[in-house]
Formats: C-alpha cells, structure tokens, sequence
C-alpha cells in the first residue's frame, strides 16, 4: 500500500509541473514575467561585477540628460544612472528575497504546525501570531537604525522577515484547515504515517503554488518597504540602493524641478516597476495554477 502511495505522490508531482509549464505557455505575458524576475536575478547576482567597487565621478557629466553613452543620463556627481541601478539591485533584491525566504519558512511552517495539529498548539501559536501582528513595523526600524546602519543586505531581509511571516501563518492555517480533511489525508492518516510525513510529504506539495504565491508577493512587499525607508531618510546612507537614489535625485538633484536630472528619478522608478509588473503577471500564472477552476480546457 505504501508504494502504491509513493507512485502515485510522484504521478502528482509529474502532473503538477506539466501543469506549470502549460499554464506559463498559456499566455505570452507570463513567460514574458519569467523572463523578466530572471533578468533581475542575473542582474542581481552578476550585474555589479562588470562596474567597479566605487563607479568614477566624472566633472564634465553632472547630470546630463539621457543620451546614447548614458541611456538614464547622469547624476550630479557624473555617475551614469544604468550602472548606479545596476549596482544598487543586489542589495535591493539579496534583502527582498532573504525577506520572502523568512517570511514564508517560519509563515508556512507555523501555520501547517498549527493547523494539522488544531488544539492547544493552535491555540497557542496564533495567539504569539496575533501578538506578532500588533507589532508595529516602523517605530521598531527606527530603534534598530540607532543600532545597526543596514550596509549589510542581510541584517535588512532578517528584520523585514520577522517583521512579515504573521500574515502569511494565517493564510497558511486557513488553508491546512481545509486540506486537512481531504481523502488522500485520511488515507495517509489510516496508513499510520506519522505527523512530519504527512505535513511534509501530501500537505506541503499540495500547497506548493500557494507558497510560492506568497514568496513573489513578499518580495514585492520588501522592496516597497525598504526602498520607501531609504527614501524617506529613516535609514542611514551607508549603501547604494534604489531608495538612496531617489532620496538624493528628489532632495539634492532636484529631479522634481531640474529636468536634467530626471533620468537619475526615473532609473530606479522604472527597475521598481519592471519588477513589480514581472512578478505581478508571474503570480497570475501561479493564480491559476492554484485555482483549478480558473484553469482553461
């Protein structure tokens, strides 16, 4: 009986990614998505070694309008706005996935945990949630900007991850809740399997779109936030990234006034964009594949 379950776990899984694949084809705009969040990742990961550690300032090209040398033109200290974009994705994008990765490791195992288990560690576990939920985010980051300075993209994505998982627990509880009572549960529970097995082995795969759902959507949601913090100045300067841009273009170049200097406004606007549409038309994609009834015969 046990192979018999085995074989057919691994036919699901077969089906699962032919699904995937043909719900990416479906439409051309999401493999256009694809391409794009893997575009930034290449830019994420090998866009700044083409640039040195600290880009030239250069007298003769304080912000110059756009032009086929500088596609973005330049900023006021003669540093093209393509590679200043360019250098400042890997601290935006290393701290948004770290963000996503936490958020949803500790989202999703609290709330399979939870919800498979329901009694006093339900109980208990969405009371430390709800309290979590009551945290507030901002005042929080203002107190640890007195202690750390944020250079390191990792210490960004740690506290934005623990500051992000409550949501995603409850999400994750309502929907272990429903997958809980289904037949090839009660199944595995009448085979004897024990607990990590069944939330590890039949409910985690069956939430896998869902998940995955969650970790685009919390990436979004961590560059929002700490492009908005950089900007807004409550963080201190000590790296290059997409907020520190706009913060100087806005209150130093004077990019709202000085058309010259609205290419170094628009470069790391437009990065903030593309990524949001990539992700947005890859979680359409992820949408259908998690709704069977929105999937087309």
């Amino acid at each position: 009986m046990s192979i018999v379950l085995e074989s057919t776990t691994a036919t699901m899984r077969r089906n699962f990614w032919s699904g995937v694949w043909r719900v990416m084809k479906r439409k051309p705009s999401r493999m256009v998505g694809a391409i794009i969040l893997l575009g930034f990742a290449f830019m994420a990961v090998f866009g700044p070694m083409f640039y040195p550690d600290l880009l030239p300032d250069d007298a003769d090209l304080i912000s110059k309008p756009p032009s086929w040398a500088h596609w973005l033109g330049t900023d006021p200290q003669g540093r093209d706005v393509v590679a200043l974009v360019v250098k400042g994705s890997r601290y935006v994008l290393l701290s948004a996935a770290v963000t996503a990765v936490i958020t949803v490791v500790v989202g999703t195992g609290l709330g399979l945990f939870s919800g498979f288990k329901r009694g006093r560690w339900d109980t208990v576990l969405m009371r430390v949630t709800d309290m979590k939920l009551t945290i507030p985010g901002l005042p929080l980051l203002l107190v640890l900007a007195t202690v750390w300075k944020f250079s390191n993209p990792f210490q960004m994505g740690l506290v934005l991850g623990l500051l992000g998982w409550g949501g995603v627990a409850r999400a994750v509880r309502a929907q272990t809740l429903s997958l809980r009572e289904r037949g090839f549960i009660e199944a595995a529970r009448g085979l004897g399997l024990s607990t990590p097995h069944i939330v590890g082995k039949e409910l985690l795969p069956s939430m896998a779109p869902y998940i995955a759902m969650n970790m685009l959507i919390a990436v979004t949601g961590a560059v929002y936030a700490q492009v908005g913090l950089f900007f807004l100045g409550v963080l201190p300067y000590e790296s290059d990234n997409w907020g520190v841009m706009l913060n100087l273009a806005v209150f130093q170049a004077g990019a709202m006034i000085q058309p010259l200097a609205l290419g170094y406004l628009l470069g790391p606007l437009l990065a903030i964009l593309l990524l949001t549409l990539g992700i947005v038309l890859v979680v359409d994609a992820m949408d259908e594949i998690f709704n069977p009834r929105l999937r087309e015969e």
